[in-house]
């Protein structure tokens, strides 16, 4: 590299390539802001300040959910990041609200130059009244009442080996084969079993009978008690 070169690049940039620079990062800028805009209608407004003119900073607006336009100053955001630098480049995802009320979740964007000035800010705005009301339908679709029906309703299909299951599961609770079990305890498992459905099922009172060593009067009987 030559000692021309080296002078070249060691030079201070000219106000016309600081705003050549600035106008390519505007552009840029606001392309990416009407692709934002059109990807979420009237859901997202996207804006795009000029940091650089501060009394008409609005340069672009997709989606006027906010009521602005072209020409508009300037929020009291941007005119923090014009006075400091040291303003944070990105805010993400913070509480706002528009003029009519609506809440909405904000993220802004500071775009800074090669000399580290703001000259740019990319504002997005979700309207999240809608999605609000949305999750209030759900929350309402989803909830249950507190109290349950009299019986336990299960919403699988009963089957004749379940029944025999749960009659021998009840049995061993309380220390006896269903054969063995007494009248009361029998009684109880045959009005547990009705309740629950499985004497609807074809054959049921058929295997109730066998496991249990009984009639079916028996079993009838049972459920008059």
């Amino acid at each position: 590299m030559s000692g021309a070169e080296d002078a070249g690049r060691g030079a201070p940039r000219s106000a016309a390539q600081s705003g050549s620079e600035d106008e390519v990062l505007l552009r840029e800028a606001e392309k990416i802001v009407t692709a934002i805009g059109r990807m979420f209608p009237g859901l997202c407004e996207a804006v795009l300040h000029d940091l650089r003119h501060p009394d008409h900073a609005v340069r672009t607006v997709e989606n006027h959910l906010s009521g602005r336009r072209t020409g508009d100053p300037a929020t009291e955001l941007g005119l923090a990041r014009i006075a400091d630098p040291a303003y944070p480049e990105v805010l993400q995802n913070y509480p706002n609200r528009f003029p009519d009320g609506r809440p909405a979740k904000s993220t802004s964007i500071g775009i800074k130059n090669s000399e580290g000035t703001y000259v740019a800010a990319v504002c997005l705005n979700l309207d999240v009244s809608l999605l609000s009301t949305l999750n209030h339908g759900l929350t309402e679709l989803l909830r249950t009442q507190e109290h349950r029906p009299p019986v336990h309703e299960t919403l699988h299909a009963r089957t004749v080996d379940e029944l025999r299951t749960v009659t021998e599961s009840f049995a061993a609770a309380r220390g006896a084969t269903p054969r063995a079990l007494a009248t009361a305890d029998r009684t109880t498992l045959v009005r547990t079993l009705k309740d629950q459905g499985f004497l609807e099922l074809k054959g049921a009172v058929r295997t109730l009978t066998g496991l249990l060593g009984v009639s079916r009067a028996t079993v009838y009987n049972d459920l008059r008690r």
